[in-house]
């Protein structure tokens, strides 16, 4: 994995989860991207031990304001 990668494989990562918060608590959908960011959040800090050691090594410290950015940006 090279730096340059390193923001989508955070998003691949991060979508992971934002299908299981919208899957779990389908309500999510409707809800502000802070408000979705800070439930990732969480989710990551208490899942971390079932992501990959990859996954692991690229969310660790990971922040709320991060995962807002990287779920406002659209690749083309």
């Amino acid at each position: 994995m090279t730096e340059e990668n390193t923001p989508d494989e955070k998003l691949k990562v991060v979508n992971k989860f934002l299908t299981k918060l919208t899957k779990d608590q389908p309500q999510m959908y409707y809800a502000t991207t802070s408000e979705i960011s800070r439930s990732i959040h969480t989710m990551i800090k208490e899942h971390t031990n079932r992501l990959s050691v990859e996954e692991q090594a690229l969310v660790r410290g990971i922040t709320v304001e991060e995962i807002e950015a990287l779920l406002g940006f659209h690749s083309r």
